[in-house]
């Protein structure tokens, strides 16, 4: 019997371009929200849906709510939290087949349920109507703690800070300041093995994740930021380099995933943390995510030396008034320096890259496609903007917002307001864009002859799909 089982919804199986690209991570918030329980002296348990095959267990018909419920009868908790990984970005999507998979759960539970995540955050009253007792808002460690402790020993749910309950939200939470104080997350919970053996025979080699900060200071006003809103912490350099230890040298783990949202924020931070990761022998090789105004030849070198190989950076456009509507606070030659910078040290480039902001037209895009060109990133990540709940996009579109809210998966890419262009011709841009780097890279395996018909394509959509004349930026 555990005091608390816990979950999340991310089930890989249930977004084809996860399965097409199989790199699957072990839930670290809930990993995380478990080693703050255990430390509180509760006894945990954890039900892993990202890799639920049905076939392991003989059946084609269970999905991962059958399973859910055999944890139930296993572990018999006295509370359920759903936790979802809130350092995934798949979790800030807030993806509809995640809600419905939260639904089930927290619909099969017999026992009180404690839901955190992005998309409980922005609509707690959807998941209190699905049968939740209580949305833990914003950051969860804290007043995860102290709500499994009220319901265990019969306390007082509305004097815990940072919940919404049916009445209303409980008073707020100072956000969590020292993270060196929080225990390393519970790795001995998930199902590594399952994990190791999916990475290793699509890749050959196991990846796991970690983060070293929580947020992100900036103000792309696009950018949701449910759970730390304009905070930004770290970990120490020290604390990060001896995590990454662990994961080589206790886990056999060939390759780390920071997915902060802004790794490297400061230079001596790096500096530091690679220094430390030699003084460890903790060096593998790691993608990470940053800014292109923050890969400087410094920083650029400091991370070749803890070990990384990849730096995916939100270069957005090709347009400065693009980037200047977003506030994304950078300028367009950034994006080509920082591309050098790493190129210098054979760091691999990733661009994330949006399309479909308001404003943009056909020659912003042809800017963007340039861009590409001229800077020859060594992949990319194509999007549409996308209207989240608290934004300054989303505000400014609310209005136009027909009835679809959220993706389905993560390669949807419906416009869910009136764009320039329809949801078919942002989609084969993305296939168009995606050729074009690949073949910039060596790797269209053939398909580069198909790159002028899928362009002409693309110009045919962009002369008969326009909504309406766009506005100006």
């Amino acid at each position: 019997m555990a005091d608390v089982l816990l979950t999340h919804s991310n089930h890989l199986f249930s977004d084809p371009k996860q399965v097409r690209k199989m790199q699957p991570y072990a839930p670290l918030q809930t990993l995380l929200a478990a080693a703050c329980l255990r430390e509180a002296g509760c006894s945990v348990a954890l039900f892993d849906p990202a890799l639920f095959d049905p076939a392991l267990f003989g059946s084609a018909s269970e999905g991962p709510r059958e399973g859910f419920e055999r944890a139930l009868t296993e572990h018999r908790p006295r509370v359920v939290a759903v936790v979802e990984d809130n350092f995934n970005f798949l979790t800030k999507m807030c993806l509809t087949a995640n809600r419905r998979l939260a639904f089930d759960f927290i619909e099969a539970a017999d026992v009180p349920v404690l839901v955190n995540g992005s998309d409980a955050t922005d609509h707690p009253g959807a998941y209190l109507a699905a049968g939740a007792t209580a949305v833990l808002r914003g950051e969860v460690e804290t007043s995860l703690v102290e709500a499994v402790d009220a319901l265990l020993w019969g306390g007082d749910l509305s004097e815990v800070a940072g919940l919404h309950l049916g009445q209303g939200p409980t008073a707020a939470r100072a956000r969590i300041v020292d993270l060196d104080g929080l225990p390393d997350p519970a790795w001995d919970l998930a199902p590594l093995d399952r994990y190791r053996e999916a990475w290793r025979e699509r890749h050959g080699r196991f990846s796991m994740h970690l983060v070293s900060s929580r947020g992100c200071p900036f103000r792309c006003n696009w950018c949701a930021k449910p759970i730390y809103g304009a905070a930004f912490e770290t970990l120490s350099p020290r604390r990060v380099a001896e995590q990454t230890a662990r994961l080589k040298f206790e886990f056999g783990a060939e390759h780390v995933w920071f997915a902060d949202d802004i790794f490297a924020l400061r230079a001596d931070w790096t500096w530091e943390f690679a220094r430390e990761i030699e003084r460890l022998d903790a060096r593998l090789p790691f993608k990470m995510q940053s800014r292109c105004g923050l890969m400087t030849r410094d920083v650029a070198e400091d991370l070749a030396r803890a070990g990384c190989e990849e730096v995916w950076m939100g270069a957005e456009s090709g347009s400065q008034q693009v980037l200047d509507a977003m506030d994304k606070d950078m300028a367009i030659e950034q994006i080509a320096a920082a591309r050098e910078n790493l190129r210098r040290h054979g760091i691999r480039a990733g661009y994330f890259l949006q399309f479909g902001y308001p404003g943009e037209t056909w020659r912003e895009i042809e800017q963007t496609v340039e861009m590409v060109r001229s800077t020859e990133p060594d992949d990319v990540g194509v999007s549409v903007s996308y209207p989240l709940p608290g934004t300054t996009f989303y505000d400014r579109v609310a209005e136009q917002l027909n009835g679809t809210r959220n993706w389905r998966h993560s390669d949807d890419l419906a416009m869910m307001f009136r764009g320039a262009y329809s949801t078919e011709f942002y989609r084969v841009l993305r296939d168009a864009v995606h050729l074009e780097v690949e073949t910039i890279n060596g790797r269209a395996n053939g398909d580069a002859g198909k790159l002028p018909e899928l362009w002409r394509r693309v110009r045919a959509l962009e002369r008969t799909s326009a909504a309406t004349a766009p506005t100006r930026i």
